[in-house]
């Protein structure tokens, strides 16, 4: 069964890893620990208060409307160097059998959309076979923003540090040399169900996944917040924003959004429930989960 349905589309999670990763402050440098006074049903499926590391999940969300079967987000892969990030560094995860599990084979996807190009959201793009990076989903197309490809392409960036070279190279590149990547303008439409809209902030070219089918509608917000927190502080922003005044501003946006329209919101990486709905009481927000 659907993790959740959105009209007659359903939505499914595919889970790479879920559990303690960063420590609070390492991930919000204004991490204030009084809030869980304020907050304790954080602790403890969202923070892991013996080592005070929030509790995370790192997901791809599966879509399949009457047209297309889409993934959001593709998480770390395996084998993939990464000796500057050690939760992502050679990874030997069971994702693409989880993949099958939800109903889906590789060669079935239509749409592969990265929010944004950082290591734990292209992972997947790519896996290794016979020695080489080839694209894991052999029919789809891959979407881009314009924006951040132009911003983590080491060709046209010769400022990147060492890991971002080593991502484009084995989990974008690829998917350009075979002629699968579609670059959007930050704005454009996968299908009359789905349009992409700027969110930039956490990187460049940040961007959101909007499904709306018979009424309803989901919002797939990437990084644009990292954790539950963040709904109730939306003005902290993460260590790894590019602009984190930016980051703060598109994400009370983006919340404000969700809770006028009653959207779902299904982020990248909250723990579990996952995913629910935002509400707004005098300029400040909360959020209702929705349980599986």
């Amino acid at each position: 069964m659907a993790l959740i349905r959105i009209g007659e589309a359903t939505v499914d999670r595919v889970e790479e890893a879920h559990g303690p990763s960063f420590e609070a402050g390492h991930l919000l440098p204004d991490w204030n620990p009084a809030i869980l006074e304020e907050l304790p049903w954080l602790v403890p499926r969202h923070f892991h208060a013996r080592t005070g590391r929030f509790i995370g999940s790192l997901h791809s969300w599966l879509i399949r409307t009457k047209h297309h079967t889409i993934l959001v987000d593709t998480c770390a892969g395996n084998d993939k160097h990464r000796p500057h990030s050690p939760l992502f560094h050679m990874r030997a995860s069971a994702y693409l059998e989880k993949l099958a599990a939800a109903g889906v084979a590789p060669e079935e996807v239509d749409f592969v959309l990265c929010t944004h190009l950082h290591v734990d959201h292209v992972g997947w793009n790519t896996q290794l076979r016979d020695g080489r990076w080839v694209p894991t989903f052999p029919n789809a197309k891959y979407v881009f923003s314009k924006t951040d490809r132009d911003y983590w392409d080491p060709a046209k960036n010769p400022d990147l540090d060492e890991e971002a070279r080593f991502i484009f190279t084995d989990s974008v590149h690829p998917v350009i040399a075979a002629g699968q990547d579609r670059l959007v303008e930050m704005t454009d439409a996968l299908d009359d169900n789905l349009n992409i809209e700027p969110a930039p902030g956490h990187t460049p070219g940040h961007i959101l996944l909007r499904l709306e089918d018979g009424g309803a509608q989901g919002v797939f917000t990437g990084d644009v917040m990292h954790h539950p927190v963040q709904v109730y502080r939306p003005d902290w922003s993460s260590r790894f924003c590019f602009d984190p005044g930016q980051s703060a501003r598109t994400r009370r946006r983006v919340l404000a959004d969700c809770a006028d329209c009653g959207a779902l919101m299904l982020p990248a990486h909250f723990g579990a429930p996952f995913a629910g709905r935002v509400k707004e009481k005098g300029g400040a927000f909360s959020f209702e989960w929705v349980e599986e």
